[in-house]
């Protein structure tokens, strides 16, 4: 559970380069340098940048790129009155949680064993049963009211809206997957800062129910594409443009299922800080946890504003670097975690890594950092 450090620490250079300037194509700006990008990689940033439905100022490559279903991992895709679901992808919303305690590593004893313990019983993790009736994975009548509570009075209502039109979304795990982990690298963990102050951190999505709206809106894309365009290079860009018959709907649908999963990480952050309190002594039960939250999807689109226009803007393992905002770059088990703040680089769509990197070793990671220099700033918290 303690997986490494959270650092504030981006500090090197700034550059990136383009790709198809002046070639009167879509270019596509690369924060790569150093950096080996996989040849499928390349085709497929290519094949989304010919699509007539990108904007023209390009789309941005974070440096932890690689192959990815739909679309590459670590692109931010900027799309005119269209949507690609492909390149949303299926773990809609998916993104980090963070928060600071003012609790230190004195504070906390030689084995952590009691404290991991006590959290796994409290985050269902895993899968089992298939995702059935028996899933370790999921709540099994034995969830905190706060499960309940919110998903009533936050989610309810327009998933019913969504489900009436789209009956197929409805069938399948629900409100039993809310404040629940998953599988794959979600993870719960507790880190130190360069302070020695305690985080507590967190990885998950919109779980069961994000993956089917992601999934069915996918095969509906796909197929109203055969209708009016066939020479798509490629099925996974097929996409909706607004006025057609699914691009409304498949907004409206993403857009809750990333509320689905910001309600997710919060309710998994207040049974990890529950299980916290107990586990340690009594004297530091009061211990706080609103010095600094950190929250953001990685995985998501957005309406925004940029270069005077409206856009869509996807980013597909990528965070939004907003001029003073806060995000979290995860490390791989193991490596320093990242607190970062945006810089608000237009270029970017206001936007950076969302980690290290598929399979990098450790100098490359080191690289990787060393590029996000232009899209977010160096952060201690005292």
């Amino acid at each position: 559970m303690i997986r490494g450090k959270v650092f504030g620490g981006l500090g090197l250079r700034l550059v990136h380069s383009v790709v198809n300037a002046g070639t009167g194509k879509v270019p596509l700006k690369m924060w790569t340098e150093g950096l080996p990008v996989e040849g499928v990689a390349r085709s497929q940033l290519k094949q989304t940048a010919a699509l007539p439905i990108i904007h023209e100022k390009g789309i941005a490559v974070m440096p932890d790129c690689h192959w990815g279903i739909g679309a590459t991992v670590g692109s931010v895709i900027p799309t005119k009155a269209a949507i690609i679901p492909a390149a949303v992808g299926v773990d809609l919303g998916c993104g980090m949680m963070a928060v600071r305690t003012s609790l230190k590593a004195v504070d906390m004893p030689d084995s952590l064993k009691t404290i991991r313990y006590a959290v796994e019983r409290a985050i269902p993790h895993g899968r089992s049963s298939g995702g059935g009736r028996g899933d370790k994975g999921a709540w099994r009548g034995d969830e905190p009211a706060e499960v309940g509570l919110r998903f009533r009075n936050e989610l309810f209502s327009d998933f019913t809206r969504i489900a009436a039109k789209h009956p197929r979304i409805a069938k399948g795990n629900l409100v039993n997957h809310l404040g629940t982990l998953g599988t794959g690298n979600h993870f719960v963990e507790m880190c130190l800062d360069e302070t020695d102050s305690i985080w507590l951190m967190l990885h998950s999505g919109s779980r069961g129910v994000g993956n089917r709206i992601g999934m069915y809106f996918i095969e509906l894309a796909k197929k109203d594409m055969r209708k009016h365009i066939r020479d798509l290079p490629n099925k996974d860009l097929a996409y909706f443009k607004a006025g057609s018959d699914h691009f409304d709907d498949y907004l409206y649908a993403v857009g809750w299922a990333q509320r689905f999963a910001k309600v997710n990480r919060e309710v998994m952050m207040n049974s990890f800080l529950k299980a916290l309190r107990e586990s340690v002594p009594e004297s530091l039960r009061g211990f706080r946890a609103d010095l600094l939250a950190v929250d953001c999807h990685h995985n998501y689109v957005n309406r925004e504003f940029h270069f005077g226009e409206d856009l869509l803007i996807t980013r597909k393992g990528a965070v939004c670097a907003e001029k003073g905002r806060y995000g979290i770059i995860p490390g791989s088990m193991g490596a320093k975690s990242f607190i970062v703040q945006g810089k608000g680089n237009a270029e970017s769509y206001n936007s950076c890594s969302h980690g290290a990197g598929k399979g990098f070793m450790y100098f490359r990671r080191k690289k990787v950092l060393r590029l996000l220099r232009e899209t977010c700033v160096r952060r201690h918290f005292a």
